[in-house]
């Protein structure tokens, strides 16, 4: 899968992305240059965790045929720097799942949650080669 990001000058940072199938945008707030129309890079990082868990709950629970009725996922980000002063990125992610299900279930699907390819990937070895072209 490519992504593309193409940077629009004329409007401050505006950049459209696309996958080939789906277009969308980022920016960034305007003490950062921009006219914040658009979700800054981490504001996407993040809904792509709180997205994936969602997802992947909502298909675990079809297939179950849980009795969910309604199923949020959040996520908060902490930025700072640890004690020795090196940076961190820290992401709390809350679900909230109501609905007629056992206290055993709730637990099965904090499981699952943790099994989305996004959070996988986020806590695992991430490596990026980059080039010019």
């Amino acid at each position: 899968m490519t992504i593309e990001a193409r940077l629009h000058r004329a409007n401050g940072a505006l950049t459209t992305l696309s996958n080939g199938r789906h277009v969308w945008n980022a920016d960034v707030d305007k003490a950062t240059g921009s006219d914040d129309r658009a979700p800054d890079p981490h504001d996407l990082l993040d809904s792509a965790l709180a997205a994936c868990t969602t997802l992947t709950l909502e298909v675990y629970i079809r297939r179950r045929q849980m009795a969910v009725t309604d199923l949020r996922v959040t996520v908060d980000r902490v930025e700072g720097k640890d004690e020795q002063g090196q940076p961190f990125y820290q992401m709390q992610r809350r679900i909230h799942i109501d609905g007629d299900i056992t206290e055993a279930e709730r637990q099965r699907l904090l499981e699952i949650a943790n099994k989305c390819p996004i959070h996988k990937l986020l806590s695992g070895d991430i490596r990026i080669q980059s080039e010019l072209s």
